[in-house]
C-alpha cells in the first residue's frame, strides 16, 4: 500500500539521497587510503568520514585533500 502512494519522483529522490549517502563516503575513503598524509591525519580523516557520512565526505573533499603529501 505504501508504494502505491509514492510516485516516480519520490523514488528518484530517495535513490539519489541513498546514493549520495553511500557513494560519496566510499569515494572519500578510497581517496584517503590511496594517498599519504602528515602524521595521524589519515586516521583522523577516516574516522570523520565514517562517523559523519555525507558531511564528513564533503568536509574531506573541501579541506582534507589539501593536507595530502604529493609524491614527487
Amino acid at each position: 500500500m505504501l508504494l502505491g502512494m509514492v510516485g516516480p519522483w519520490q523514488i528518484l529522490l530517495i535513490l539519489a539521497f541513498l546514493g549520495l549517502g553511500v557513494i560519496l563516503p566510499i569515494l572519500a575513503l578510497v581517496d584517503i587510503v590511496r594517498h599519504e598524509f602528515k602524521g595521524n591525519n589519515k586516521i583522523i580523516w577516516v574516522l570523520i568520514v565514517i562517523f559523519f557520512n555525507i558531511f564528513g565526505s564533503i568536509l574531506y573533499f573541501a579541506m582534507g585533500r589539501q593536507q595530502r603529501i604529493d609524491a614527487v
